[in-house]
This record gives structure tokens, C-alpha cells and sequence, in this order.
């Protein structure tokens, strides 16, 4: 990459497929970018760039592209798959790019080593990184499953959750579970089974995921 490629690409500024940091985070922080990445639609980190697009750069390129490698074999669970480059901006200075391809690995989990604290499942909302929901990680995990091989019962609750959609687009988790009076969990079940099945689109939204209609193209 060119410094005027790069130039270009900050220029986007932050979004869903790009993270900017001024230096080298915290390992597990830096895990967690890197890992939201890997669990939604890939990207790119640049390090060395500040928050308002500012290319700060760094003084030792080589040293912090050896702490990134470290962090995220200590972190990533399974391990995520990334390249590296480093593109000079003045003769002392460089910007290290961490390109990161979506993952057919997902989920991707952050460790910390502590057995008490359980590993979390990161993704990518706009600009962010958040902590991903029970259903996105399970659709995730059971991504895989030939829809044709799912297996539910269309019954009233279904149907009332059909008709919720036509009337009014979107439902959350919460939304059915208060709709049809079912337990958070069996909800959570329901909808992504149906989301398995092809009936349903699942969407990572804040503050709650969202599901919609799987209209066929």
C-alpha cells in the first residue's frame, strides 16, 4: 500500500470493516478489534492512526507488529488469520496495516486467561466492537447446517410472528418473547431456527439484535 492509498483510506474514516488505533492496545483490546473483524466481514486495522484520522504513525513499526503477534496468539481462540504491512509516512514513521479477511473459522473467541472469567465473541456494529449476542454466536456456530436439514414445527406462534413482520418489518428477541409469551430462551430458540431454516435474516444491531424476513431476491 501507498502512503497516498492509505491517505485515501483514512479518509473513509472509521466504519464496519475499518478500526484506527494511535499505538499498539492492551493485548486483549487489541484481540477484541481484531477478532470483531474476523467474526463479521473481515477488514483492516490501521495502527498508528489517531481517532480523527491523523496519521501519527509509529516509531518502532517492527517492535509493535511483534507485540500484535504475540496478543493475538495469546487471545484468539481459534486462532485468526491476518497479514501485515507496514507503510512509511516520513522518514522515522511508519502505519501499520492488519488486514483481516472474513473468517469461515467463526466464532473467533477472546481469551484472557483467567478460568473464571468465560471467553466472549466479538463483532463489528458500525464503528464498534461489541460483545455479540447469544444468537449471533449461535447462528455462528451452526452457520454450516444445509438449511434443507432443519427441522420446526410451523405452529400460532410462528404464524403470529409472521404476521408481527408484515406489520411492522423487524422483531427483537425480547419483542416475540413478550408477543407470544414465551420464555427468553425458547425465543431466542425459535428465532434462530428460523433464521437456520432460511425464513428468517438475522441482523447485529444496538442495543439488540434485530430479525427480519428472508425475502427470496
Amino acid at each position: 500500500m501507498t502512503l497516498p492509498e492509505l491517505q485515501r483510506l483514512v479518509g473513509n474514516g472509521e466504519g464496519l470493516t475499518l478500526e484506527f488505533k494511535k499505538r499498539v492496545p492492551r493485548p486483549a483490546r487489541l484481540a477484541k478489534e481484531v477478532i470483531a473483524l474476523a467474526n463479521t466481514q473481515g477488514g483492516r486495522l490501521l495502527i498508528g492512526v489517531d481517532d480523527d484520522g491523523t496519521l501519527s504513525g509509529l516509531k518502532d513499526a517492527i517492535e509493535e507488529e511483534f507485540s500484535l503477534r504475540e496478543a493475538l496468539t495469546a487471545h484468539c481462540d481459534p486462532p485468526v488469520a491476518f497479514t501485515t504491512e507496514r507503510v512509511p509516512i516520513s522518514n522515522r514513521r511508519e502505519v501499520l496495516v492488519v488486514r483481516v479477511p472474513p473468517s469461515a473459522e467463526r466464532p473467533h473467541y477472546l481469551v484472557d486467561g483467567d478460568e473464571e472469567t468465560p471467553p466472549s465473541v466479538y463483532v463489528r456494529v458500525g464503528a464498534s466492537s461489541v460483545e455479540a449476542s447469544r444468537e449471533a454466536v449461535r447462528l455462528m456456530r451452526e452457520r454450516p447446517q444445509d438449511a434443507s436439514g432443519v427441522r420446526f414445527e410451523f405452529g400460532e406462534k410462528e404464524g403470529m410472528l409472521m404476521r408481527y413482520l408484515d406489520a411492522y418489518g423487524r422483531i427483537t428477541v425480547s419483542a416475540f418473547a413478550q408477543l407470544t409469551a414465551l420464555p427468553l430462551k425458547q425465543a431466542s430458540h425459535t428465532l434462530v431456527l428460523l433464521t437456520r431454516a432460511g425464513l428468517l435474516r438475522h441482523h447485529v444491531a444496538l442495543p439488540e439484535d434485530y430479525f427480519t424476513r428472508a425475502y427470496a431476491a
